[in-house]
């Protein structure tokens, strides 16, 4: 039986268990969320769930991609390095298509904290993925700790979409008002 790339991978097995799972459950409740919007006075565009819904999707699938790239038994360091800075390069890509999104749908106007937490923190977190990714093999002890925090960040973003995009349909059940409330 092959030996794993690096021994150390083993001890993180526990962590990606618990955060690839939180992800993988918190898309299904997205999906039932995505499902309550279709019961709103005011129908959501579909610009607007691009915008907003499918970014969170993204991020907590980005979560499980990332729990699992951590988890299989790699042979080597530079093949987890590889897949790493892929996924942290497509998070990165889909950023750009949000930003684009998100100036474009005309349901809902974004705000200053929207922008941050829709663009700013996803793509930053997306960004030191990738960049860890490549200095894997050079400091893997340091860099196993920053892809867990870039995973638990993303699980963290992809919590605070979720609980937004909730409290907006409420606010919007509620008052019929597609602007946010504070």
């Amino acid at each position: 039986m092959s030996e794993l790339a690096n021994p150390a991978l083993s001890t993180w097995q526990s962590f990606y268990v618990i955060v690839g799972s939180s992800a993988a459950a918190l898309i299904g409740i997205q999906f039932v969320v995505i499902a309550l919007i279709g019961n709103m006075r005011k129908p959501v565009t579909a610009e607007a769930i691009s915008a907003f819904g499918t970014p969170t999707v993204v991020h907590l699938v980005g979560v499980l991609l990332v729990s699992a790239i951590m988890s299989v038994p790699w042979l080597s360091l530079f093949s987890m390095s590889i897949a790493l800075a892929m996924c942290g390069f497509s998070g990165l890509a889909h950023g750009a298509m949000v930003i684009r999104r998100a100036r474009r749908q005309t349901y809902y106007e974004p705000d200053w904290e929207d922008w941050v937490w829709y663009e700013l923190l996803p793509c930053s977190v997306y960004a030191t993925l990738t960049v860890t990714a490549l200095f894997l093999r050079t400091a893997t002890f340091l860099s196993m700790f920053v892809i867990g925090v870039a995973a638990l960040g993303l699980l963290l973003i992809g919590i605070h979409n979720a609980w937004d995009t909730v409290t907006h349909i409420v606010v919007v059940r509620l008052h019929g008002d597609v602007t946010k409330t504070e």
